[in-house]
């Protein structure tokens, strides 16, 4: 039995690549409400401090819960790597990251303990993620992958530009030492959206981890769920939120975006596989 009332999730992002976590928590937790904050007018966060990044991530999660939430999820790996304790300390409710949950994955999934992360130069500069797995007992070897998030925001997702760059890329990650590695952590809330393409790319005997999923897996873990482990999708992630979200009823989403509205509906609906209507904009007064 559910219990009485529908959870309210809120998630952040600095854009729109969180939308890849929001769409695998749709699927894993359909009853449940969602607000999802987009900083579009101070992205990227890559390039800026820590100090900033935790003052743009707090203002945003304060926000959050002025509007309801009830457990937050932090989207942005960069926000995750460089500010998560400071967020934690600031939020009244429970902040669940996308670091921990894709490092647990990962460590679960690589029977070799050797482990390639791909992201920005930003998480992959902070070694959030190798501090997390080395923690598990597992070896990381961790590649900037810089050139993916344009080619996924242009829309560039089977392309053979980005086929070349991610063969480049893969043939670097994984050679020398990090050859016998097992397992590719999608370190980057873009990256799900390639997802096909590196699969056909990578190595074949490489499971690759998305941390997106692993982080949906952990919020309704956290929700006291009765989870029903779904297959993998064959196609895209974005179809199965088609159809998962067709069977079930579609929770409410509203979004909230401190850049254009109109811009964040068109980039967003493709990100998340699903109609993005109730966008509102956010001012956060420094």
């Amino acid at each position: 039995m559910a219990p009485p009332g529908r959870p309210t999730i809120g998630v952040f992002d600095s854009g729109v690549g969180g939308l890849t976590v929001l769409c695998a928590l749709v699927e894993r937790i359909p009853d449940a409400d969602y607000l999802y904050f987009g900083d579009t007018a101070r992205l990227p966060y890559g390039s800026k401090s820590a100090a900033t990044v935790a003052h743009y991530a707090v203002g945003a999660v304060r926000y959050l819960q002025d509007q309801g939430a009830e457990l937050l999820v932090i989207a942005c790996n960069t926000a995750t790597a460089l500010a998560l304790d400071e967020i934690k300390s600031a939020a009244g409710v429970e902040v669940i990251g996308v670091i921990e949950p894709g490092a647990e994955a990962a460590a679960a999934a690589s029977r070799k303990r050797k482990v390639v992360v791909i992201g920005t130069e930003a998480t992959i500069s902070s070694h959030a993620y190798r501090r997390a797995l080395e923690a598990r007992g597992v070896a990381v070897r961790e590649k900037a992958c810089p050139l993916f998030v344009p080619l996924v925001e242009e829309g560039w997702v089977e392309h053979p530009v980005t086929e070349q760059v991610a063969r480049i890329y893969l043939a670097e990650a994984f050679s020398d030492d990090a050859s016998d590695a097992d397992v590719l952590v999608l370190g980057c809330t873009h990256y799900p959206l390639i997802k096909p393409l590196l699969r056909r790319v990578a190595p074949e005997h490489i499971a690759i981890v998305d941390s997106a999923e692993s982080t949906a897996l952990d919020v309704a873990r956290q929700l006291g769920r009765q989870l029903q482990v779904e297959p993998e999708p064959s196609s895209s992630h974005k179809s199965s939120a088609h159809t998962k979200s067709e069977q079930r009823g579609v929770p409410h989403l509203k979004f909230f975006a401190t850049d254009s509205a109109e811009k964040f509906r068109k980039m967003g609906t493709r990100f998340l596989g699903l109609a993005v209507e109730d966008v509102v904009h956010a001012d956060l007064k420094e």
